[in-house]
């Protein structure tokens, strides 16, 4: 019987649904795949009926698709993925064996490893690498029972409900853990002008989400300087390998500074 459902949201995604699904063909006999369209216009949905792949439609944003996945699901544990993102065969084991543990944790951060070409997608990576299981980082694996108990993710944000629904699960008592694999999250060639305007896109409810809150301290710490450009690269040690990549970190700071700009712009 399947213990875990990989729910997908898609929209015009028909370059990358093939491959997310095939990086989980040896584990289809223990997973579900359940992909939830967004009204895509090319074949997205073909491309994943044709994989043997369950296909819902719902829309309009990612968090509605991402709870329309999670309410048709019937195992006990839901994983979250974006259809650019490949799931790495040895860590679906270690899934495998953390959610079948007697002493299973009601959620899980996946390590992400950013592929594509070009420098900015290694700068990326290495920034991202600072981000597991701090507040910035975003958790991809549920009990599906924790789903039901917090509601899943607020169909008002778009953007930041990954966050809003870690802070749900952390304030209910879950017992989160951090995976040992990682996934892979392919960005391709790496491109300015569609970098800013997914990030200006991804802002636009930032203000209901640090209201939702009250601007708290992990808020503050999510969105706010100090945590961002220096806090996050310096906790637990992390400083030593921070200081080792002097050209990666001045790199990250720039693209802050610019990502940063563009927010206020789009105020």
């Amino acid at each position: 019987m399947p213990a875990l459902t990989i729910v997908i949201p898609t929209r015009n995604e028909e370059r990358n649904i093939g491959k997310c699904i095939d990086a989980l063909a040896d584990a289809r006999d223990w997973l579900d795949i359940i992909v939830v369209d967004n009204a895509s216009d090319d074949a997205t949905c073909e491309i994943a009926r044709a994989k043997g792949v369950r296909v819902v439609e719902q829309g309009p944003e990612r968090s509605a698709q991402r709870n329309r996945g999670w309410r048709e699901a019937t195992t006990p544990f839901v994983c979250f993925l974006d259809a650019d993102m490949r799931m790495q065969s040895e860590t679906l084991a270690e899934i495998r064996q953390r959610i079948s543990a007697p002493d299973a944790p009601d959620a899980l951060y996946i390590r992400e490893i950013r592929v594509g070409r070009g420098w900015w997608i290694k700068v990326r990576n290495f920034e991202r690498s600072f981000y597991d299981a701090t507040c910035i980082d975003a958790l991809r694996v549920f009990k599906r029972s924790l789903l039901e108990k917090t509601g899943g993710y607020d169909v008002t944000i778009t953007g930041e409900e990954d966050w809003d629904l870690d802070r749900l699960c952390i304030n209910a008592g879950a017992r989160v853990a951090l995976t040992d694999g990682a996934l892979l999250h392919d960005e391709g060639e790496f491109s300015w002008r569609r970098h800013l305007r997914k990030k200006a896109y991804y802002s636009g409810t930032i203000e209901r989400y640090r209201a939702k809150w009250n601007n708290d301290a992990t808020i503050r710490k999510q969105l706010g300087v100090g945590y961002r450009f220096f806090g996050v690269f310096m906790e637990n040690g992390k400083w030593r390998r921070a200081l080792a990549h002097p050209l990666m970190m001045a790199s990250i700071y720039l693209e802050r500074a610019i990502v940063g700009a563009t927010y206020l712009m789009h105020r």
